[in-house]
């Protein structure tokens, strides 16, 4: 396994356990055990009071450039190009239209599953769970899709609670 798949599943697990950290505490409900998939399957399995539920997991970076930065990668003098015009951009738009484009690519894949949540990890530094509860009524989630729920952890750390974005 290279060191980014390594990476990315580290990430995707850090993920569900702060979501599953927040809706335990907010439902009452008891999630458990968390397990990693092969591809065919969403990312990470556990058990939501004893059944079987699957969490696909993603990131909210912003864009690609952004989120080099905020994994602390290296940077050419291109990708800082980037980020400084990012700068000027308003943020509520780029913070939809990078949701939005999560959704739109996660709707069109298929599981081997019953039940799949799509948990989405704000990881942009500048955009809160209030920016993203700002914007509910404007987000767009296609239809069909194969999410029974879909949330968002608030930020990186998961400090901030989550916010369930569908139904």
């Amino acid at each position: 396994m290279s060191h980014s798949e390594e990476e990315k599943i580290t990430l995707e697990h850090q993920a569900a356990k702060l979501f599953m950290r927040w809706y335990e505490r907010n439902t009452g409900k008891h999630i458990r055990h968390i397990w990693h998939n092969d591809p065919i399957r969403p990312d990470v399995s556990c058990l939501l009071e004893g059944e079987r539920l699957d969490l696909e997991i993603a990131h909210l970076y912003g864009d690609e450039a952004e989120a080099m930065a905020i994994l602390g990668r290296n940077l050419t003098d291109k990708t800082r190009e980037v980020l400084h015009k990012l700068e000027s951009e308003p943020t509520d738009s780029r913070l939809l239209q990078s949701l939005n484009r999560i959704l739109e690519n996660k709707s069109k894949k298929k599981y081997r599953s019953k039940r799949v949540w799509l948990v989405i990890r704000n990881a942009h530094p500048a955009w809160s769970k209030e920016d993203i509860k700002a914007l509910e009524h404007l987000i767009t989630i296609p239809e069909p899709h194969a999410f029974e729920k879909v949330w968002i952890v608030g930020d990186m750390a998961g400090e901030t609670g989550i916010v369930r974005l569908y139904p």
